[in-house]
């Protein structure tokens, strides 16, 4: 069954909004339904736990799942979580109290975790890595202990392509986030519904909807990140190269693994000829030929055949059609 059918994208449930909103949250939804299509992220019955810290990202991901479920075709529901860590100023409450404001059923799950990074990260290294891991098993424990089919998480275009290049740079590998996931544990799939959105879309929206942003103190504040280094990277490629991004994001959904070099990927070893009985002469005027007797001995022709050069042309232009270049390096 398809997740969500492209018909919710016109239906409008949202109180009254202005012009520039209502323009941005349809592009929104219609590529977060779009992601949630492609991927047949969402399911009829499904129970999707959104992550929720408090940031721009996760509070447009539960705002248009909720909005997508208030008018899709299939029943599914939706539940916040949030992991409080215990990070010291913390405005715990500002989550709660927008949560409860909104109706929106959640958990908030609370777990001194700072006080473990602080303790094992050395002084001068950054936090992400080790809170990461440690944030990812209390939440993927929890999906499962509630009974959630479905872990959404708010990464976003721009974060994917961010990891596809901290890899490449520093991984020495070409992966990425990938828009929905099964865990290495097998218990939990996560899906990025926002796979498709952009980030300065999603800060506009946040901006809009003026949603109760909480900072990260933890890491937020860490200079030298590799990932803000990456970040700055692509902002200025966006800057200066507009479409850019998007051709490498396409890229990412367009692998030609016989054009790369993994030998789990592509069985370059076995590869072999498939040729015809079918001859073609050089198309040309002359080949010099040296050393014949060596050419001799090998078996090769000492005198190859050549036949006339005719580049086709256009009859309505002078100038010869180019030949296509199929691999620059050759």
């Amino acid at each position: 069954m398809s997740a969500l059918d492209h018909s919710i994208l016109d239906k409008e449930t949202d109180a009254p909004l202005s012009a520039e909103s209502k323009k941005l949250q349809k592009k929104l939804r219609r590529q977060v339904s779009q992601a949630i299509h492609d991927f047949n992220m969402i399911e009829e019955g499904d129970v999707i736990m959104v992550c929720v810290s408090g940031g721009k990202d996760s509070y447009t991901l539960l705002d248009m799942l909720l909005k997508l479920q208030r008018a899709a075709p299939i029943h599914f529901d939706v539940v916040a979580v949030n992991l409080d860590q215990k990070q010291p100023g913390y405005p715990e409450e500002i989550l709660p109290n927008y949560l409860n404001e909104q109706g929106i059923a959640h958990y908030i799950l609370e777990k001194d975790t700072y006080s473990i990074v602080k303790s094992v990260v050395p002084e001068g290294k950054t936090y992400c890595s080790a809170c990461s891991r440690l944030r990812r098993g209390s939440l993927y424990g929890f999906a499962k202990q509630i009974g959630a089919t479905k872990i959404a998480l708010g990464h976003h275009r721009d974060d994917m392509l961010a990891t596809f290049f901290l890899n490449l740079f520093h991984g020495g590998a070409l992966k990425s986030m990938p828009p929905k996931l099964l865990s290495d544990d097998k218990q939990n799939i996560l899906i990025r519904p926002l796979a498709y959105v952009e980030e300065k879309d999603i800060i506009e929206y946040a901006h809009l909807k003026q949603f109760p942003i909480i900072p990260c103190n933890l890491c937020g504040s860490q200079t030298n990140l590799q990932r803000a280094i990456i970040n700055d990277m692509l902002r200025e490629w966006d800057d200066a190269h507009p479409q850019r991004l998007a051709s490498i994001f396409k890229a990412m959904q367009n692998v030609a693994p016989s054009q790369l070099a993994d030998r789990e990927l592509f069985d370059f070893e076995t590869l072999s000829l498939q040729r015809d009985e079918s001859e073609r002469s050089f198309e040309g005027e002359n080949i010099q030929v040296g050393q014949q007797h060596s050419l001799d001995d090998m078996g090769l022709p000492i005198q190859p055949k050549t036949q006339t050069f005719a580049p086709k042309t256009d009859h309505n232009s002078a100038q010869p059609h180019k030949i296509p270049t199929i691999n620059p390096v050759l």
